[in-house]
């Protein structure tokens, strides 16, 4: 039987004795009585249920809710019917809650491996192999690139001197012909007979012989045909830039193939260097690293960071006061500059000599506040530019001078044949004079 359209109560209403004309009960009270006889009685499914339970053909999403002023109670039997839930969805939530419940109380539980029967946690399982990881890579541009490029070319110089006299240092291949550029104060002892030993990064030794030396620059020359390491490459040491990554190369306390880095520290210090006994006559304009430099380092190449020689590793400070053997790195080393040595190089291999600049004039050694003249010889630029004993040279070519080393190292800077402007002071009165450098050998 269809359905009756909903939004009527007629069939739930009473119609015994109710109404006016029957002198019953109002037509507005309620009940949950029977319904009219002529409506089939029908057995409830669920308690509350009013409707027939018989259904059309096709089953409706919702069952249609009873007139709005329907007893509260009645009404909540009206609701949607509940969807059926797939049983094997409702399993898999009640996983997941399970297991969010545990990972939410334990957030540090031991988690365990999945399949293949073994349950063990992760923590019991065998530590990977140390030590069989990938090889590092060189990068370009690193201290392991420098190294890597420049040891090849680095050599150890063992000396031994007609005297009995020894020395240690180092040096590098400079050109294809086997020539190595080092310090003077290293090969200084062999200078009148004695031995010259070089040991190549590959422990090979052989013997080489002295091509020339510079006192006044403390540089030397020394060669060993067929030579098998490679030479380095130049750079330029007047673009060094204070604060710039160097590294230093050479065999400090006869430790071959020692590699130290640092930056460039200052540049133009005035450095006094050499063993001559007697002779404070090497005078450079050092390039300062804090690069470790150590007794044997003398005469290793300091190199930038693409692999260019930039300086000759010379000399270090020492603390004042610090007994023998008591001398090493405190971050204060001292390099020639490449420009000067390959300078001085190229003449040594050429002559066996070299010459540097000269005023022709002696200065006092104690005397502070300037290079103060103490000797003028004649005929020399000094003494056709007026100078006289006495005077007091205050700047060269608008630089400082404030003692005669400072003097000394600039002139220094500049080669035979340059001209250069000096100010003096002589009797309290300011004065200026050009003068061209003549040359000496040494």
């Amino acid at each position: 039987m269809p359905l009756r359209t909903p939004g009527s109560d007629a069939a739930y209403r009473q119609t015994n004795g109710g109404g006016p004309t029957n002198g019953g009960r109002s037509t507005s009270q309620r009940s949950f009585g029977q319904p009219e006889p002529q409506e089939p009685r029908f057995k409830p499914l669920y308690p509350g249920q009013a409707w027939p339970t018989e259904q059309p053909q096709y089953r409706p999403t919702y069952i249609p809710p009873p007139p709005a002023d329907w007893h509260a109670q009645q009404a909540r039997s009206y609701s949607s019917e509940p969807p059926k839930v797939n049983r094997i969805v409702t399993i898999a939530a009640l996983v997941a809650v399970i297991i969010g419940v545990i990972a939410g109380a334990g957030a540090a539980t031991v988690v365990v491996a999945l399949g293949g029967g073994n349950n063990a946690p992760i923590a019991d399982q065998p530590n990977p192999p140390v030590g069989t990881g990938t090889d590092p890579k060189i990068r370009t541009g690193s201290v392991s690139a420098v190294a890597a490029t420049l040891l090849p070319s680095v050599v150890q110089l063992k000396v031994e001197g007609s005297d009995n006299s020894d020395a240690t240092g180092s040096g590098f291949v400079i050109d294809n012909v086997g020539h190595i550029l080092t310090n003077n104060h290293v090969v200084a002892a062999a200078a009148t007979g004695g031995s010259i030993q070089v040991v190549t990064n590959g422990n090979k030794t052989a013997t080489a012989r002295l091509v020339g030396r510079s006192p006044a620059y403390d540089l030397a020359v020394v060669q060993v045909v067929g030579l098998d390491a490679p030479s380095v490459q130049f750079g330029r040491s007047d673009q060094a830039v204070v604060g710039q990554d160097v590294v230093a190369i050479g065999s400090p306390l006869g430790l071959a193939g020692t590699v130290t880095s640092g930056i460039i520290s200052a540049k133009n210090r005035p450095v006094t260097t050499g063993d001559d006994t007697g002779q404070a006559s090497s005078y450079i304009s050092a390039l300062q690293t804090d690069a470790a430099i150590n007794p044997g380092n003398s005469g290793g190449p300091l190199v930038d960071m693409s692999a260019r020689v930039i300086g000759v590793n010379s000399a270090i400070a020492t603390v004042p006061g610090a007994g023998e053997g008591q001398s090493g790195s405190i971050g204060l080393g001292f390099a020639i500059p490449i420009d000067q040595a390959r300078r001085t190089a190229q003449q040594l291999i050429a002559n066996g000599r070299a010459s540097y600049p000269v005023i022709g004039a002696s200065v006092d050694m104690t005397f502070e506040g300037g290079g103060r003249v103490s000797a003028v010889t004649a005929n020399s630029p000094a003494a056709r530019a007026g100078l006289r004993v006495g005077d007091v040279i205050t700047s060269i070519n608008n630089e400082p001078v404030d003692s005669a080393e400072v003097l000394i190292v600039a002139i220094r800077t500049h080669q035979p044949g340059e001209a250069v402007r000096l100010a003096y002071e002589r009797g309290g009165r300011s004065r200026t004079v050009t003068l061209t450098l003549a040359q000496q050998i040494g």
